[in-house]
């Protein structure tokens, strides 16, 4: 018998999916509904940080790159 109150954890992954569609803002209402059940909040802000970090070095590389070449 399953417990009513039992929430399936979700991965890494699954939560590093789920950022990376909405730093895109594409996300189906039918897959942010699941998401809303499964994912934990805090592994949201962690894997939204590190994934902020990233982008702006990558950015920042991208720019030094331009300018050098120029």
């Amino acid at each position: 018998m399953t417990d009513p109150s039992f929430r399936p954890k979700a991965s890494l992954w699954d939560t590093v999916k789920a950022v990376g569609w909405s730093f895109f803002g594409v996300r189906k209402n039918s897959a942010y509904q699941e998401d809303l059940g499964k994912l934990n909040p805090l592994h949201i802000i962690a894997v939204a940080f590190a994934a902020v970090i990233v982008f702006v070095v990558a950015l920042v590389l991208l720019v030094r790159h331009v300018v050098a070449a120029a």
